[in-house]
C-alpha cells in the first residue's frame, strides 16, 4: 500500500546565489522559523547545489528547486524552472 504523500518530492523556492560550476548552480532557500520558547521570529537559509543542464540560471534568478535521485556527492536536487 503506497501512500502519494510517499511519491511526492520536496519542492523549494530560492534564489542562485553562484553560478561558477558547470551545470550546477548553488540556490539559497531562505525559512522563516519561530523559537519554540521565546516567540521570535527569526530567518534561516540553506544552500543547495541544484543541476542546471544548460547554465540557463543566472546569480539573482528566483528559482524552484525539487530533491531527485543523488547527480553527485553534493548534488540531490534539480532546478525545475525560474520564477
Amino acid at each position: 500500500m503506497t501512500t502519494n504523500n510517499a511519491l511526492q518530492k520536496r519542492r523549494f523556492e530560492g534564489i542562485v546565489v553562484s553560478d561558477k560550476m558547470t551545470k550546477t548552480v548553488v540556490v539559497a532557500v531562505t525559512d522563516t522559523k519561530v523559537h519554540p520558547k521565546y516567540q521570535k521570529r527569526y530567518k534561516s537559509t540553506n544552500r543547495f547545489k541544484a543541476h542546471s543542464e544548460n547554465n540557463e540560471y543566472k546569480i539573482g534568478d528566483r528559482v524552484i528547486i525539487e530533491e531527485t535521485r543523488p547527480l553527485s556527492k553534493e548534488k540531490t536536487w534539480i532546478v525545475v524552472s525560474k520564477i
